[in-house]
């Protein structure tokens, strides 16, 4: 009985620490080199019918990005399902002034 309940509580203290540690790595999380915050940054300019000109804070995380590695995904379907607009993705160096153009 009192191995039951050490197996329980040592059960309990492991989901408790996972769980704090899956957030801790979702807050550090990247894709292609960006940032979650930058990948936020940019969303406004690359979702809906009319997005906007992308902010300085989207623009900084591009120019830390791997814009090869975006090459990627631009016709896997994967950014389409979050409402994101490849070919506007493909813009934001241009219209950050990182580069002069930008084709995958």
């Amino acid at each position: 009985m009192e191995a039951c309940k050490k197996t329980k509580v040592l059960m309990v203290v492991m989901m408790v620490l996972g769980t704090v540690m899956m957030e801790a790595n979702a807050q550090y999380y990247s894709f292609c080199g960006m940032p979650k915050d930058g990948l936020k940054a940019c969303l406004g300019s690359v979702s809906g019918e009319n997005p906007g000109d992308p902010t300085s804070d989207c623009c900084s995380a591009i120019g830390k990005a791997d814009l090869k590695c975006f090459c990627r995904y631009k016709d896997s379907g994967l950014l389409s399902i979050y409402g994101v607009d490849p070919n506007k993705c493909m813009q934001l160096p241009v219209k950050c002034k990182l580069v002069d153009s930008f084709h995958c």
